[in-house]
């Protein structure tokens, strides 16, 4: 069975009840431009840019149940109509209900770092399935990450590194400031933050030291 949900402000589904690639357009009609938070938290940076950006159509992906439920609450309140929300694994929804190359931004701030070695297939960035992450964006599209695990962010470096096509950079800082309360927080204690941002390039590559084990993802329909 097919467990998660996913809402707008004013209407909420069962995914099992939901078409795979999941229909965004019937959900946010007239959207021309899409940006994507993996990991949302309590929303700060996803409810402020849904907010600035009132044309643009925006998914929120988080795994907790008490922030999907905080963040909802949240966006019916300040009147936020061009967001849906979905509750579920993120690399479960990236390979299921997703549709491919339709972002023009994803965003992806202080991702659990699973510091022990057995747990670090669950990374959100891996060899194996980073291709689902940059799968999202079209061409030109941008990825921003960040993250206060150095060891991770260097691995996830490295990975972007050798991606076939993808243009990397590593700000100080974002133009807008901090991004998340973890950010903002770090960036007063004086933490090390490591940033990235990469640019895509033409869609449909894989990693070449995933190539092995390839992620199977649900293709975007015309």
């Amino acid at each position: 069975m097919i467990h998660g949900l996913v809402a707008t402000g004013e209407r909420q589904e069962e995914l099992r009840r939901q078409p795979a690639p999941l229909p965004l357009a019937e959900w946010l009609p007239g959207r021309v431009s899409w940006e994507v938070e993996l990991g949302f938290g309590k929303g700060r940076y996803l409810l402020r840019r849904a907010a600035a950006a009132p044309d643009g159509g925006f998914v929120g992906v988080e795994m907790a149940s008490r922030y999907y439920r905080l963040v909802r609450r949240r966006m019916r309140r300040r009147g936020i109509d061009n967001l849906v929300l979905l509750r579920g694994e993120a690399l479960y929804l990236l390979a299921s209900f997703l549709p491919r190359g339709f972002a023009s931004a994803v965003h992806v701030y202080f991702p659990d770092p699973w510091p022990k070695s057995r747990h670090q297939k669950r990374r959100l960035f891996d060899a194996d399935t980073v291709d689902l992450v940059l799968g999202l964006l079209a061409p030109g599209g941008r990825l921003f990450f960040a993250t206060d695990y150095a060891e991770y962010g260097e691995r996830v470096g490295e990975l972007l590194a050798a991606y076939p096509g993808l243009e990397l950079g590593r700000p100080a800082g974002w133009p807008d400031g901090p991004r998340t309360n973890y950010e903002l927080k770090y960036e007063r204690q004086g933490r090390p933050i490591v940033r990235l941002e990469a640019i895509a390039g033409r869609p449909g590559g894989l990693h070449p030291d995933g190539r092995r084990e390839v992620v199977a993802a649900t293709a975007a329909t015309g």
